[in-house]
């Protein structure tokens, strides 16, 4: 794996260009690795090692009727409990969002979560929601909506630029280290 610096010179899918069409429009300076498809946290560690970085856990909830929809940000070795974060947001009966409301929302796929699809989702039918332990990391490290690449870029960057052009506003948790 090399280390890059912005966008690629080679044809990408659509996707995963608006990607670097969007962060470069923002003039938000990136860094980026190519890599083989990553489906664990544990599959994201060389990419973390030469990104320096720790790639964040990305979830996608819903609520049992599926008209509310959370993109969750934890590290990436955080444990999550459903019921926990559930309270914390005061929604009952959160679960995994289908992988059809992950294409319709932020046209990825199950195994590419990442903050990044909110390019694409104007609608704001998404709510953002962030733990308090990576809004403490200098950077954010995410796939650019597809899992055989990673970026990172200052978690200011994601504050002041990405944010904004979104038109996304975020949710702050504290979700608890013990699994209990």
């Amino acid at each position: 794996m090399e280390l890059c610096h912005g966008a690629p010179s080679d044809l990408r899918l659509p996707n995963e260009q608006a990607v670097y069409d969007f962060l470069n429009k923002c003039q938000i300076p990136f860094t980026r690795v190519d890599h083989p498809p990553v489906h664990t946290m544990e599959d994201c560690l060389a990419a973390d090692r030469v990104l320096q970085v720790e790639m964040c856990k990305n979830l996608f909830l819903c609520n049992s009727q599926k008209t509310k929809f959370y993109l969750l940000l934890l590290p990436g070795d955080k444990p999550f409990k459903t019921k926990v974060f559930s309270k914390m947001l005061g929604v009952s009966r959160l679960s995994f969002a289908p992988p059809e409301k992950m294409e319709e929302y932020l046209h990825i796929s199950p195994g590419a979560v990442s903050p990044m699809g909110l390019v694409f989702e104007s609608a704001q039918a998404v709510t953002l929601v962030m733990d308090e332990d990576v809004k403490k990391m200098a950077l954010l490290g995410c796939h650019p909506c597809v899992n055989t690449s990673s970026i990172a870029f200052t978690m200011n960057d994601f504050f002041r630029k990405f944010l904004p052009a979104t038109g996304h506003a975020i949710t702050f948790v504290d979700l608890p280290w013990e699994t209990e």
